[in-house]
């Protein structure tokens, strides 16, 4: 059973409004939040009054590349329930969690089996590992069979290019599901129908 979603890449109030009020809302959110190459990036003064709302019962995650420690001294005190760490080794990864008393989720980029047991260094420190391809914000897939060993007692998530009609083959499988790009209309921007839609077909699988 699919265990929760994720809608990530969400930049203006208006979208961000209409998921927390939608009747079936996903478990996560998430914010980018210093990859500037991403079209979805917010700044930080736009992602401060971004967050800035009641988020009921969704999780605001702070999706992260590489940060540096005065980056995370600056939204330290921000909204967020997760920090999503890209391109962060356990160690650096252990330091954050621990001084930010913050949950983690570890995003590793997959192309192949060793890039998938990776996880294994990170299943002391990270509350969720995501599974994801090597295009960061380019919406690029990978073969989702290589994830076939992962243990289902592991807290895992997976993204890399899942449509909105993909829901329905996950329903058996134990991801928290990750989408952006096939949620968004051709000019790049989060698409409302196609959200109302996701979020319909999830609540019916």
């Amino acid at each position: 059973m699919i265990k929760g979603l994720k809608i990530c890449g969400i930049s203006d109030p208006e979208t961000l409004n209409y998921i927390l009020n939608h009747p079936y809302p996903p478990k996560f959110i998430g914010f980018i939040t210093n990859y500037e190459n991403s079209k979805r990036y917010v700044t930080y003064e736009n992602l401060k009054n971004l967050v800035n709302v009641n988020r009921k019962q969704t999780n605001f995650v702070s999706v992260l590349v590489s940060p540096t420690n005065q980056l995370l001294e600056k939204i330290k005190d921000l909204n967020f329930d997760y920090y999503q760490l890209y391109d962060v080794d356990p160690l650096r990864t252990f330091e954050i969690k621990e001084k930010y008393k913050i949950k983690i989720i570890s995003a590793l980029t997959i192309s192949n089996k060793e890039d998938v047991e990776r996880y294994k260094d990170y299943l002391k420190i990270s509350d969720i590992i995501l599974f994801d391809s090597k295009g960061y914000h380019k919406s690029e897939s990978f073969d989702h069979k290589l994830l076939e060993q992962v243990p289902s007692t592991i807290n895992k998530m997976i993204a890399g290019n899942i449509q909105i009609d993909d829901i329905p083959n996950f329903k058996n499988k134990d991801f928290i599901i990750d989408l952006s790009g096939s949620i968004e209309n051709n000019e790049g921007k989060k698409d409302i129908n196609k959200i109302d839609r996701l979020l319909k077909l999830f609540a019916n699988t």
